[in-house]
C-alpha cells in the first residue's frame, strides 16, 4: 500500500516539474511608489490606463509611452506600428520601486520609457508589443495601443 502512494506521489511530481513554463502575466500598474524616468522636457505622458484611447499630440514636441515590464526575464516593450509621421525620440528605464535600489535586489518589474515625435500632422495607431526579442515565432505577452492625433 505505501509502496503504490509513493509512486503516485513520484508520478505527480515527475508531471509538475514536466509542466511548461508560462510567460509570466503582465499587470500595468497605472500608480508606483517610483515614477516613471520621463524627461522633464516631455510634455505629453501616454501610460498603461491609456490603452485603447486617442492621445493629441503637438507638432515637433516629444511625447512618451510609460509601461512597466520585465527586462531582468528578457521581456521588453518595442514598437511593432509606428505611424508614418512619428518618428523615434530616444528611451529610458528605471525602477519601479525603491527597494530596487538597495543592494542584492535582484529581477522585478521596471519602467520602459519609449519616446516619440510627431513630425507631421496626422491621426494614427501606434502599437507596441512586450516580448523577447529573440522568441520571433511567440505571440507577445502584451499590446498596448494608442491613437496618436498630431495637429
Amino acid at each position: 500500500m505505501n509502496l503504490s502512494r509513493l509512486a503516485c506521489f513520484a508520478l505527480a511530481v515527475s508531471l509538475i516539474a514536466c509542466a511548461p513554463v508560462q510567460p509570466p502575466k503582465q499587470e500595468m500598474p497605472v500608480a508606483s511608489s517610483v515614477p516613471a524616468p520621463t524627461p522633464a522636457d516631455v510634455v505629453v505622458r501616454i501610460n498603461a490606463a491609456q490603452d485603447g484611447q486617442s492621445v493629441e499630440v503637438a507638432l515637433n514636441q516629444r511625447f512618451a509611452v510609460e509601461l512597466v515590464g520585465v527586462p531582468t526575464a528578457g521581456y521588453i516593450w518595442a514598437p511593432a506600428q509606428i505611424p508614418a509621421f512619428v518618428t523615434r525620440a530616444g528611451e529610458a528605464s528605471g525602477n519601479t520601486t525603491q527597494a530596487q535600489s538597495q543592494p542584492g535586489f535582484a529581477g522585478g518589474n521596471h519602467w520602459e520609457v519609449l519616446m516619440f515625435v510627431a513630425t507631421a500632422p496626422g491621426s494614427g495607431e501606434l502599437v507596441l508589443e512586450q516580448r523577447r526579442p529573440w522568441e520571433t515565432s511567440e505571440p507577445p505577452t502584451a499590446v498596448f495601443r494608442v491613437t496618436i492625433v498630431a495637429r
